[in-house]
């Protein structure tokens, strides 16, 4: 297909990873983003073999990698501290590491510089007030005043994607699961080679990030999805971690800054019938957004972004690419959300408990697949 004028509605990590794969095939592409800031709140991300291939084919492994810590192994904790397992992680890149850990800061100071960089237009505290599609081309009016006419609309919107509720307004909601995940950044120690994770009621994880730094995530019950104050989070964190390992309550009392800790309810959603509706597509999280127990969210949005850039130059016609697009994401997608909520409500006791390790195998093979 002929270079298109694209909008993507979005500045998160779906929406910049897919207009640098656009860029690289050579389309014009426009980013909106609704937070004026474009922040990123301040912990840390888990991102395995398949993003770093991604990444790899992005043209961004250097900068990535050189923004995080790669590591090849995960070390898996008994409730009472016990290590009983360091499991490597298959490599999909020769030569560079399984996994990468990178503060979401850095992960966003990647993407964006990418993206300003290879040509995109990047507009901050916009949003699309109205979208009219047409048959030959969608009609986008902004918050700001303004207007502009493209070939096709990409919603990398999020969860709540506002691009969804437009073209799919009885599509599902968000639906919140009874659990949630608490995180927060710590001093590393030198030893820290590895993802740490401590099982049991209250699931725990340590992740480097940079030399400096490592982040915590705990995922927790919580049946009436409280919406807790910031001030006094950092105790009531610290409270949540109390039956942990011994390890994991020591490290525990460093939680002192209510600013500091990252609390979010778990919500999935997926979008069983089609992700595009005439000129506008969706990606990312705003179709299969996921709980983080299997570490495939960001990874997914980063795989559709390349496929749907791959699929534009193998078509002609717009609806091609779409349904092109839907079939080779899918299952894949479907797989990572059902999988993650089922580790999440066996966690939970809504559901039969699964074999984390199992189940971290079975995705690691899954994974490795080409898109």
């Amino acid at each position: 297909m002929e270079a298109q004028r694209i909008l993507v509605i979005g500045g998160g990590i779906g929406g910049l990873t897919a207009a640098i794969a656009l860029r690289a095939k050579g389309h014009q592409v426009d980013v909106i983003e609704r937070d004026p800031d474009w922040s990123v709140y301040g912990v840390g991300i888990i991102q395995q073999s398949n993003v770093v291939r991604a990444m790899a084919q992005l043209g961004l492994l250097d900068d990535y990698l050189s923004a995080g810590v790669g590591f090849d192994a995960i070390e898996i904790f008994l409730p009472n501290g016990a290590k009983i397992a360091r499991v490597p992680s298959p490599r999909l890149v020769e030569g560079k590491p399984a996994n990468v850990g990178i503060g979401r800061p850095a992960l966003h100071n990647v993407l964006g510089d990418r993206t300003l960089s290879s040509g995109a237009t990047v507009r901050l505290g916009v949003t699309a007030e109205r979208i009219v599609d047409g048959a030959d081309g969608v009609t986008v009016d902004f918050s700001d005043g303004g207007s502009d006419r493209y070939d096709l609309v990409v919603g990398a919107d999020g969860v709540y994607s506002q691009t969804r509720d437009l073209i799919f307004p009885d599509a599902p909601k968000p639906q919140f699961t009874g659990q949630a995940v608490w995180r927060y950044n710590f001093a590393r120690p030198a030893e820290l080679d590895a993802l740490q994770v401590y099982n049991g009621p209250i699931g725990v994880g340590l992740v480097p990030i940079s030399d400096a730094l490592m982040y915590m995530y705990a995922t927790t019950p919580e049946p009436d999805n409280p919406r807790y104050p910031l001030e006094g989070l950092a105790a009531v964190m610290r409270a949540k971690l109390s039956g942990t390992a011994p390890a994991i309550q020591a490290l525990a009392q460093e939680i002192t800054q209510d600013s500091a800790v990252v609390y979010r309810p778990l919500e999935g959603l997926l979008v069983e019938g089609p992700w595009h509706k005439g000129r506008i597509v969706l990606l990312g999280d705003a179709v299969h957004a996921t709980t983080p127990h299997l570490g495939q969210g960001a990874g997914m949005a980063i795989e559709d972004s390349l496929v749907l850039a791959d699929e534009l130059s193998n078509h002609d016609a717009l609806e091609s690419v779409f349904e092109a697009y839907h079939a080779r994401r899918f299952e894949r997608c479907a797989y990572i959300v059902r999988a993650s909520l089922a580790i999440c409500h066996g966690q939970i006791g809504k559901g039969p408990p699964v074999d984390n390790a199992a189940a971290t195998h079975e995705m690691f093979e899954m994974i490795a697949e080409p898109i």
